[in-house]
């Protein structure tokens, strides 16, 4: 017999499936309250009423001591408070016990990327490893370019659909991304040349489903473990570590190295802030430095140097500390 939490909570997924919520965010609440329930094992978590503020605190901060960031500890406790909300409006509990948990303060992070030399590393081992079908090898190197060459997220790569890629005019429409929105995003000649070739080989495969990435056994959408088996096989091949959200860092790093405008930018990310952009500045120092000798007060080759006199004792102090 069913768990009644996993019923109760299943009832919680399908009302947010009715209002269009991610599919991604919905098998995201799954696994989270599954981690809940295995966590208390042979204590038995079979009701929303056993879902207490001892057995929660016990919970998220025992996956702290267990290695998890203050990123992972938040996104656990809206996973889980997102139900309990939803709880007490439906009358189930009679207050939300994690609003006695404060989130946790986020650590500031430069977002990491992977450089344009590994980038083209793991597009040429993608195309060239070991494949069970032809196919299979433009797929898997197309799936990876987009994330590259445009900056999709995981979710928004494999809900593309067909008509979603325009090859002709050069733009791939993401329809409902993060937060819902809509954005645009141009295609570049690089990225248009490999996609071409996918959808060849998705013709010569019989591919004919709605969904633009298909599956190589059958025709149907690739599925997100599909992508993580993936990432997983050419993480192993290269040895470069990376994940399919990296790459979307790597595509907004390369896109501000070639001088990419941060408000064109925000607009090819969908960022709702640009704040939210602005964090990959910090992530491209190198690029920074090499502008700084552009700097029109340069001096050349020092102070010295550049007015003639020969300055002594450099660096050694001057000015005393008035007393």
């Amino acid at each position: 017999m069913k768990n009644e939490l996993l019923q109760i909570h299943d009832v919680f997924c399908q009302e947010a499936i009715n209002q269009n919520y991610r599919k991604t965010t919905i098998r995201w609440w799954k696994e989270s309250i599954r981690a809940f329930i295995r966590f208390y094992g042979n204590e038995g978590i079979h009701s929303v009423q056993h879902i207490t503020l001892d057995r929660l605190r016990r919970y998220l901060f025992d996956g702290m001591n267990r290695g998890w960031t203050s990123d992972s500890f938040n996104s656990q406790r809206r996973s889980l408070n997102a139900f309990l909300k939803w709880c007490v409006f439906r009358g189930l509990l009679p207050e939300n016990p994690l609003d006695q948990i404060p989130r946790q303060r986020l650590e500031k992070k430069l977002p990491k990327a992977v450089s344009m030399v590994d980038a083209q590393r793991i597009l040429e081992y993608a195309f060239n490893a070991r494949v069970h079908y032809e196919f299979q090898r433009y797929r898997n190197r197309a799936l990876l370019a987009v994330m590259i060459f445009a900056g999709l997220r995981c979710a928004e790569t494999l809900n593309l659909k067909m008509d979603h890629v325009d090859l002709v005019n050069g733009v791939i429409a993401v329809r409902n991304g993060k937060g819902g929105k809509d954005r645009l995003v141009p295609i570049h000649y690089s990225l248009a040349s490999i996609l071409k070739e996918y959808v060849d080989a998705r013709k010569r495969r019989r591919r004919t489903c709605e969904y633009f990435f298909a599956s190589a056994q059958e025709d149907r959408q690739l599925t997100y473990f599909a992508i993580r088996r993936l990432v997983r096989q050419v993480r192993d091949g290269t040895g470069i570590a990376f994940s399919a959200h990296r790459l979307r860092h790597t595509f907004a790093t390369l896109m501000l190295e070639g001088e990419c405008d941060l408000f064109s930018l925000k607009e090819m990310m969908g960022h709702s802030d640009i704040q939210t952009t602005s964090i990959y500045l910090s992530a491209t120092t190198n690029k920074l430095k090499a502008q700084m000798s552009k700097h029109p007060m340069g001096f050349g080759g020092g102070y010295g140097e550049s007015t003639g006199l020969q300055i002594q004792n450099i660096g050694q102090p001057y000015f005393a500390r008035r007393r």
